[in-house]
């Protein structure tokens, strides 16, 4: 077996996320510069996976974050809630009536359409959730006490600040000190690391971490900049690497880091912002699996496909499956993810099931 996971009836979670919720503001059809209203939705790299492991596949989850006492986060509460997300272990900051000193974040995102790309725009200077230091969260009680099977964070969090970074890794370590798995998505951003530190603090804090991890989730260009792995003959992000230098990569990090079980990647070929092709592979025990391939994927909100693919890997693994269903499962919930609005899933279980068993997209009456 790949994972010794902690017996579900000791466990108040199946899986736990730890990272920034913030508040989407969608233009819809239409763009940033331009609306003249938005839709909202939460959303954040590390809490979407807990609320698609809840709201796709059943499972019980929490999120581990803070948030500015004011509307907004009350709010984006009220959005975790309608998830189905645990709220009680979010920190509550006193609002300085500014933002000065701590605020929520927001994310402006546009879908894109054909040749123009989607586009972010962050605005989270300062939130609650970049304030998270060690000792904000009692560990020990959280996995000892109340006990979680699955822990997931990543590099988005670890990048808001110097003190998100040390408190992930006194994260990943209390949850293996505990038997908690841990997956962890590289999601390199370099907005995020170059007022500290850029591409070289960045490799320090994610292997620290990975040396922690039991699922590393991430692509070529991750692996280059958070681990500086180097992969021979490729220009990471611009060439992108074959399905054999994607077994190559993965068997070197396991090299790297004896702690990871798992190595896992999307496989991404944009051909326009709505049209991609779509799969995923991983290193499991040794072996390397393909996952189903979904060619000219028509795509209607890309945002949260690689996170709704590890939710369903995941899930796939908190269920006993073996590695090639879990990484299919993680490729159709992906996949899926990406043909609805918002950050999050609206796919279910019997959805997620048609697409891995290669059922059309015929009309259910």
């Amino acid at each position: 077996m790949l994972f010794n996971l902690r017996p579900e009836k000791e466990c108040a979670f199946d899986e736990l996320s730890l990272g920034e919720v913030m508040l989407r503001l969608d233009p819809g059809d239409t763009r940033i510069k331009t609306a003249r209203s938005f839709s909202v939705w939460e959303g954040g790299g590390e809490y979407n996976v807990a609320r698609g492991l809840r709201r796709c596949f059943g499972m019980n989850t929490g999120v581990a974050t803070a948030l500015a006492d004011n509307e907004i986060g009350r709010l984006i509460e009220d959005l975790i809630l309608q998830g189905g997300v645990d709220t009680s272990l979010i920190r509550w900051v006193p609002f300085d009536g500014t933002g000065k000193t701590v605020r929520n974040g927001l994310n402006f995102t546009e879908r894109g359409f054909s040749i123009r790309g989607a586009l972010g725009v962050s605005d989270r200077g300062n939130s609650a959730a970049s304030l998270i230091k060690e000792g904000d969260f009692d560990w020990d009680f959280i996995f000892g006490k109340l006990g979680v099977r699955w822990l997931h964070t990543g590099g988005i969090f670890a990048a808001l600040s110097p003190s998100t970074a040390q408190a992930a890794l006194e994260a990943v370590k209390a949850a293996k000190k505990y038997g908690t798995a841990v997956s962890y998505d590289l999601n390199y951003r370099p907005s995020l690391w170059q007022s500290i530190g850029g591409k070289e603090k960045a490799r320090e804090v994610n292997s620290a971490i990975a040396g922690f991890v039991d699922v590393l989730i991430g692509n070529e260009e991750d692996f280059t900049a958070c681990l500086g792995l180097e992969i021979e003959g490729n220009e990471a992000g611009l060439k992108g690497l074959s399905v054999e230098g994607y077994r190559k990569m993965a068997l070197r990090v396991v090299e790297m880091y004896p702690a990871v079980r798992v190595v896992a990647t999307t496989l991404r070929t944009v051909k326009t912002a709505s049209v991609n092709d779509w799969s995923a592979v991983c290193l499991a025990g040794g072996i390397f699996y393909q996952g189903i391939e979904l060619p000219s994927l028509q795509i209607f909100d890309r945002v949260g496909g690689g996170d709704s693919f590890a939710s369903g890997l995941i899930y796939g693994f908190l269920t006993g499956a073996q590695p090639q269903r879990a990484l299919d499962l993680g490729v159709a919930h992906g996949a899926l993810a990406m043909t609805t609005p918002g950050d999050t899933s609206m796919a279910s279980l019997k959805e997620v099931e048609a697409v891995v068993n290669g059922e059309g997209a015929r009309v259910q009456r």
